[in-house]
Parts: C-alpha cells; structure tokens; sequence
C-alpha cells in the first residue's frame, strides 16, 4: 500500500512531497515528524494567510516562526508533554506545531469536563506545559507538575520574541504526535495514541500538497480535543487552505461568518447541519454562495436533514466522513455524487445510500467480522475492523488492540452488496433480546425512514422475560403526528417482530453531546424509572 501512495503522488506533487510520500510508507525508519507539512508550506507559500481573516490573519511563514518560540519555551520548561485547555484560537495550531518541534506529545483535554475530571487527566499527563484559557487555567493549576501558561501571554510571547530557531525536531516516525482522551461515554476516558507516523501517512493519503487555491478557506467549528480538530489542522496546512477558527458554535454565527469570509470548505457534525439548516430557512436565506465542500460526521445523520440541506445548498458538494480518533480520522467517505444520486432516486437501495457512511478509502482495507474474527459477507451485520498505515488502535498504558494489523473499531456494521458501509453504533450498544443480538442502528434507520420522524434512538431496558427489552425514543418531524401502533407496525413490516421496539416513546430531542455523538446512556437511565408516558401518542413535538 505504501509504495502504491507514493507512486500516486509522485505524478501529481512536487519532489519535496513525493520525498515525504515515500518516507511514510513501509519505511519505519525514515523521517517524519508533522513539523514537516508546516514546514513545506512556510517554504512553498509563506506569505499565505494560514489562521484567520486575510485582513489580519497570520502567514504560514509566521505560524513557522512562531512554532519555533513555542517549541522553546516547552524545551526551557523541560516537560514531557504539552496541553492545552481552551476552546480553539489560533494558539491552537501554534501549540500543535510546537509540541512536535519540541518533541512533546499534544495533548488537548475537554474543557467541558468538571473540576476533578480534569484534574485527574492532568495528573496522568504531568509533567506537562499547559496553554490554559483564562476560564479554565484554574481547573488545573492544583495538579503537581502541570506548568502554566495563559493563552494571551502564550501568544503574545511567541508574536514578540524574535524566532531563533531551536534544535531540528526528532524524526522517529513512531514518537508520540497527540494524545486525545475518548469521551468516556461507557467509562473513563482513556488516551488514544496517534503517532507521527500515522498522521503523516493519513495527510498524505487524502490532501494533495498546495492543492487549495489562495482563496479557499475553512471553517473550524469543533473543539480542539476532536480528531477533526487535529485533523483539519494538518490538512489545511498541507493544502494552503486558510482556517477560520470558531471557538463556541453558533448556528447564526457560523452562517455569517462562512458568509462574510467566503467560506468554501467545512466540517460539521450532525446537530450543528441541523440547526443551520433551521436558521437558513427561517431566515430565508438560500445557501451559502461559497461554500464548495462541507463534510459531517461524528454521529447519525437524520436522512430528513441531509435532503433539506442538500435542497438548500445545491451547489455545495456534501461528504459523509466516518473515522475515529484511533484512526486518525477517516476512513470511509461517501461523496458528493453518491449524496446527488441517492436522494434524486426512486430505487430504495439507492436511496438507503444517504444513511451509509460511504466506501473505504483506497488507502486502508475496511471488513465485516462476526464473534470469531472470521469475515462475514454482505449484508450480515458484525464488528468493523480497519487496517491502513493511519491507524493506531492504541491507548497510552494499555495494550495495543492491533492483531495482524487489523485494528477492533468497537463499532457495529455491515457492507451492502455495492460496497457501502452502514455504521450500526457501538458493540456494547447491542440489544440482546431473549439470546438474539439487535442492531440499535438497524431499528433506528427504519424508524427514520418514516415520514413522520426525524430522528430516533434504540436501546436496550431490563426485561425479566427477555433479559433486553427494546424501547425506542424518537423525534417527530415538524408539524408531523404518529401513533406507537403505527410505528410499530411500520417496523413489523420492514424487520423481524423480535426488532420491533417493545415501548416508544414521544422526545422534544434527543441527548447529544458536543462533538454529534448519542448518549444512550442518558436515555437507559430515563427509561429505566417508570414510565409516565400514556400508551398512545399521536402529538407533534411540543417545541414545534
């Protein structure tokens, strides 16, 4: 696969990215350090506005330069690790870059989390150089070995001090690049590991080296600690692509800055689509004229919300993107005109397209297992194993999940005959019902296949009888009504009576954390206290 990437960009790059294509791949011996995508672009295109607006953005030259002063306060510290809690600025990409240079590992913890949380997090990570926002510098500056620095002095000392370059950075391919915890949604969250070599091999995978015009730019609106983040970082600096950072989304916000600053490129997760194709249509507004390119993911699409966006911004080309922080984003897309023909087809195969999450990438291997290991065919559901030069599957003090380099996703899904995937949720999600193990996924793209619901939740609740029972929480679509009965039999029709949910019930909305994903944990304890819902409902959503 290595020596097929470098071919590839050979024809297409120029020598100093063809050199870099190489070195990622079967080479482990050879240079590579993320420092050297900021580096080719600093030489190819510095005067290019890389963060921010054009009118008082800084240059790639000047993000190189002010690398190089961070990367030596972190070596004058003489820690072991840099972080950063803080929503996102352009301390960001600065921090990123320095940390490589310094040969620290980055790590970007959640400033969601509560006071101790992050006080335990800091601890694991200590002896550490923290670039804190004012608001947060507090929650850790109790831990033991945690240096602080508050982001305006961060900046302004790598703005005003003169950048004498340190030492080259380390080039093991295998030194540690990011460490980012996982959300901890079944326990507490655990430090993936995504090393240089992982990185690098997925940038040069997927962006070609200058490949955005002067003109392009990005919108940024996930946290920092989100592979996305990380992410869009290193694939914009490689492209030339400016980034346009947005530290707290807002869906107004974030139309009129994609409109004011001409906005081409984007990612999103589902609930922020949703709520700016709310505010385009309740403001009348009709897309955004320059938006060419705007990728989701993170979570399950509501088929209703990707139609009406696609209905609204026709010209802008919509990408599917499922990956996971172990894989260094992503690894299946489904393209602008897989989007385009599934949602103007009468074939309902076809159609089902827009709830896939697209084809592997040519650049890592995707399969189907079931209990055993063994692969399955199309159409059977099981676990979704990758393998791929940008695939870690690493946690930091723990054992690598890696065997024979296929790396265990954790999540739930199945291949159609045509080779598109369909993400059914996590492993652990499973119903197991009277022995049968139900896809959550499964139940819940029939459910929001009905005209009637916009988005829907399966679970599994205690059941003395069946061990699982499986209840169902949905969204109904504006203005839209439904009976339990009717949706039961919607399901009946269309799956098994063993999938067909067992209790339903009536949501304004579903929960969701920041970054798009479903906290079923929040639904199993709802509906595990009695229900006070009556047996049948046909009201439209309350809000609406």
């Amino acid at each position: 696969m290595g020596v097929m990437l470098a071919a590839r960009f050979r024809t297409r790059q120029s020598p100093e990215a063809n050199r870099l294509a190489e070195s990622v791949g079967l080479n482990k011996t050879a240079a590579v350090n993320v420092m050297m995508l900021l580096e080719m672009a600093s030489g190819a295109m510095g005067d290019r506005v890389a963060i921010g607006r054009l009118s008082d953005g800084i240059t790639y030259q000047q993000l190189f330069d002010r690398a190089a002063v961070g990367a030596q306060t972190i070596r004058d510290a003489g820690v072991e690790r840099t972080v950063m809690l803080d929503t996102t600025s352009e301390a960001l990409p600065i921090a990123v870059f320095a940390a490589a240079w310094a040969g620290t590992p980055f790590v970007p913890l959640n400033y969601r989390l509560t006071a101790p949380e992050i006080a335990a997090l800091g601890a694991e990570i200590a002896p550490a150089l923290a670039v804190c926002g004012a608001d947060y510098s507090s929650l850790i500056a109790s831990v033991d070995g945690v240096n602080i620095v508050e982001r305006d002095d961060f900046l302004t000392e790598v703005a005003t001090t003169e950048a004498v370059q340190p030492d080259e950075w380390a080039t093991d391919p295998s030194d540690i690049a990011i460490l980012l915890f996982t959300s901890g949604t079944t326990g507490a969250p655990k430090a993936a590991v995504l090393r240089h070599q992982h990185l690098v091999s997925y940038i040069i995978g997927s962006v070609e080296f200058m490949g955005a015009g002067e003109e392009e730019a990005a919108l940024v609106s996930v946290p920092p600690y989100h592979v996305a983040s990380m992410a869009s970082i290193f694939s914009s600096v490689y492209a030339g692509r400016r980034v346009i950072q947005m530290p707290n989304f807002d869906a107004d916000d974030w139309i009129d800055t994609a409109r004011s600053e001409g906005v081409t490129h984007a990612m999103v997760v589902p609930t922020m689509l949703a709520r700016i194709v709310e505010r385009l249509v309740e403001r009348n507004l009709e897309g955004i004229p320059t938006l060419r390119a705007l990728s989701y993911g993170g979570g399950k699409m509501p088929a209703p919300i990707i139609e009406r966006a696609l209905e609204l911004m026709p010209t802008t080309n919509f990408v599917n993107a499922y990956g996971l922080t172990e894989t260094s984003s992503t690894i299946c897309l489904l393209g602008p005109e897989d989007h385009r023909v599934a949602v103007a087809s009468d074939d309902p195969a076809v159609r089902r397209r827009l709830s896939s999450v697209g084809q592997p990438l040519p650049t890592v291997e995707v399969e189907i297992r079931d209990e055993e290991g063994h692969q399955v065919e199309a159409g059977t559901s099981g676990e979704i194993w990758v393998r791929g030069e940008q695939v870690s599957g690493e946690y930091l003090g723990r054992e690598s999940k890696i065997a024979d380099g296929w790396f265990p996703t954790h999540d739930g899904g199945s291949f159609d005959e045509d080779g598109y995937l369909y993400v059914e949720g996590r492993i652990d999600d499973i119903i197991v019902r009277g022995g049968e193990n139900i896809s959550p996924g499964e139940i819940e793209l029939v459910l929001m296949d009905h005209p009637a619901i916009d988005d829907a939740a399966a679970i599994g609740t205690p059941d003395e009888q069946w061990g699982e029972a499986v209840a169902a929480v949905v969204v109904c679509r504006k203005g839209e009504t439904v009976s339990i009965d009717q949706l039961s039999s919607y399901v009946r029709e269309r799956l098994r009576s063993s999938r067909t949910p067992d209790r339903i019930e009536f949501r304004d909305e579903l929960p969701y954390n920041e970054t798009g994903k479903l906290l079923r944990r929040v639904l199993r304890q709802e509906l595990a206290a009695p229900s006070t819902a009556p047996e049948e409902s046909n009201q439209p959503n309350e809000s609406e």
